[in-house]
């Protein structure tokens, strides 16, 4: 098969988008299926486009065997509606052009993922002008999650997003969620059982693995040593509440043996440092955004991660990607989303849920990992078992091979 996937985050990017992206990208090239990649010019979370990219309408690059079309958007480090709604839409428009000009050739299927939205708006053009059959993800039901973060205020365009969203999902051959919560949702909108598929989040099994050696070095080189370390990895963003965890910070300030590592970026990072700043907190680190491949060390110098979600019905079927990466790390998690993901951290018996924007919850949780060693150190073997057998990455691009094979072989 010719897959022509669209996903506008993309490795050297970090983020959950970029890792499903790639690794189901990947899994369609190690089918032996042929892939291409259209994607923005790396810049997010930060807005700022690396000097390698600037005056470039586009790039074409092989990327372990993915046909990789990178191309230009209007990126900016200021995070208001109208940049946001340039940065979409410049994706967009730039998207339906490659999609239409440089991704010559036939095709058998288009993968869009989503959101953001505008990802589908491309993708319903290209489908619709040169008759690809349209397969569409949705990772978040976009968008009703920007309306209820507030992300997304003129009415205008919430009801530009609402139509767009209808239109991609009556054009696509398949719903793909990531969540039964999400499949659920969308079923009951009255799309029916044949037209949707769910495949799950997970963990890259073989890059996320327990590194000791390199957790203790890493320990070493933050003078983390003998401490305690809870660790959040990921984008500091609107949706995951981190305040909370700045003021779990400063509860526990007293314990000199419990240390918060912040690893990442994101709208609200400058707001954690200036918190914690103002408190006076000497117990928290806030390490840069690392490449993928170098978190398995990071996990692997933490006790306990954190997967927090802000106290919105919307999280309720949340699934976060960060829980399995951390699991395979041998490394159980802390998490405040309820829901589905409460429930497969139960099952798992992987760590532990506590209420979400409750940092004395989050302080007393804590406590209870670092005060029972021997039942966290079995939480994050539990973790790991539970990635390799249910969670891992290579088995959900089985399922996305599958779910293309299937359709597209009838055709």
């Amino acid at each position: 098969m010719n897959i022509l996937y669209l996903s506008q985050y993309f490795p050297p990017e970090v983020g959950a988008t970029q890792t499903r992206a790639y690794e189901m990208g990947r899994g369609l090239v190690r089918a032996g299926h042929n892939v291409t990649m259209i994607a923005e010019v790396p810049n997010h979370p930060s807005g700022i486009i690396p000097p390698a990219y600037k005056g470039k309408l586009y790039e074409r690059t092989d990327v372990d065997g993915i046909d990789v079309i990178r191309v230009w958007v209007k990126a900016s480090p200021v995070k208001t509606f109208r940049n946001r709604m340039a940065f979409y839409l410049s994706y967009m428009l730039m998207a339906i052009v490659a999609g239409l000009f440089l991704a010559r050739g036939k095709y058998d299927a288009i993968y869009a993922t989503s959101p953001p939205l505008f990802v589908g708006g491309a993708a319903l053009i290209i489908s619709s002008f040169r008759r690809i059959p349209l397969f569409f993800e949705v990772r978040d039901l976009w968008p009703e999650s920007a309306i209820i973060l507030g992300e997304l205020r003129n009415p205008g365009a919430i009801a530009l997003a609402e139509w767009l969203e209808k239109a991609c999902y009556r054009r696509a051959r398949k719903i793909v969620v990531v969540t039964k919560a999400m499949y659920n949702k969308i079923f009951d909108r009255g799309y029916p059982s044949d037209k949707l598929a769910m495949i799950p989040n997970g963990a890259n099994a073989e890059l996320f693995q327990f590194q000791p050696e390199a957790g203790r070095a890493l320990q070493k080189r933050l003078g983390l040593q003998n401490k305690f370390v809870v660790i959040y990895a990921g984008i500091h963003g609107l949706a995951q509440g981190l305040e909370t965890v700045i003021k779990a910070a400063t509860i526990l300030a007293d314990k000199r043996d419990i240390h918060f590592l912040f690893v990442g970026e994101g709208p609200v990072k400058p707001r954690m440092l200036k918190l914690a700043s103002e408190r006076h907190l000497t117990n928290i680190t806030f390490h840069v955004e690392v490449p993928r491949p170098q978190m398995p060390a990071f996990f692997s110098a933490a006790n306990v991660a954190l997967v927090p979600l802000r106290r919105l019905d919307l999280f309720q079927g949340a699934l976060p990607s960060k829980m399995f990466d951390a699991w395979a790390c041998q490394c159980p998690t802390l998490i405040t989303v309820d829901g589905e993901a409460r429930q497969v951290l139960a099952e798992a018996e992987a760590g532990l849920f506590i209420e979400a924007e409750n940092p004395e919850a989050m302080a007393e949780g804590i406590l209870r990992l670092k005060n029972n060693p021997t039942a966290c150190h079995r939480m994050g073997l539990n973790g790991r078992k539970a990635v390799l057998e249910r969670y891992s990455r290579e088995a959900q691009a089985k399922q996305l091979v599958d779910l293309l094979s299937n359709i597209i072989e009838k055709d």
